[in-house]
């Protein structure tokens, strides 16, 4: 089954999507601005896409709470097409190179830059992007949609939606956990784009979004960037 939209599809061996609560009327002075399309794929048992398809060029950005398994999927699914941003990478890198007796402390706003300095290179290759965000950062998706305005292309958002349990028990498998308070905080910053999300509204400039939980993440193969199809003689 194929559903499809400006600039990104889902094929998949499932039933149709759940439906999304209708949007308010758009009034007349903005009705051109393209209407926030939202797919959610939750609770079908594996049975969701195995491929999400976008435009070449549109930029992925992958948010959920730390331990809900942005990383693992990102890694997994992200099509040798794409540039892959996240900022763990960066960091195990980093690590990598340093001392194993200096704190990250230290040396965690150079990590930063290094990351940023990353995404604002792939952006400006004109391939597909696919970015690792926290969901606290609000900045970077304003940042990643004005630059999606300006070249041209578009910004889509895929959500993890799983539970504070999942997430803590996802922090323990990789040896690295976030402290009581940021975790309350990401919840409640993710909470919110779930929540939006499943009302019809996304972040200005977001193309579309994707829901998604546990199962319908492990069903996803590939998240890819297909070039468009040649102009017919």
């Amino acid at each position: 089954m194929t559903l499809q939209q400006p600039g990104v599809y889902a094929t998949t061996a499932g039933a149709a999507h759940r439906a999304v609560p209708a949007q308010q009327a758009v009034p007349v002075r903005t009705a051109a601005r393209p209407v926030p399309v939202v797919r959610d794929l939750r609770e079908r048992a594996g049975r969701g896409p195995r491929t999400l398809a976008f435009a070449t060029g549109d930029t992925v950005v992958v948010s959920g709470l730390p331990g809900s398994g942005k990383s693992t999927l990102i890694r997994r699914t992200a099509s040798a097409v794409a540039h892959r941003i996240d900022s763990q990478d960066v960091r195990e890198r980093w690590e990598a190179a340093m001392p194993r007796l200096l704190p990250y402390a230290l040396y965690r706003p150079l990590v930063r830059v290094a990351h940023y300095a990353g995404l604002w290179r792939a952006l400006r290759s004109g391939d597909g992007v696919v970015v690792h965000d926290c969901g606290t950062q609000t900045w970077v998706r304003r940042w990643l949609a004005r630059d999606a305005r300006r070249r041209g292309v578009a910004l889509h958002l895929v959500l993890l939606d799983v539970t504070a349990d999942v997430a803590r028990a996802g922090q323990q498998e990789r040896g690295r956990g976030v402290s009581g308070y940021a975790f309350a905080r990401h919840r409640r910053a993710v909470g919110r784009l779930v929540r939006d999300a499943e009302a019809g509204r996304l972040p200005v400039g977001c193309a579309s979004a994707v829901l998604l939980d546990r199962d319908a993440a492990g069903a996803l193969k590939v998240i890819d960037f297909p070039a468009p199809a040649p102009a017919g003689p």
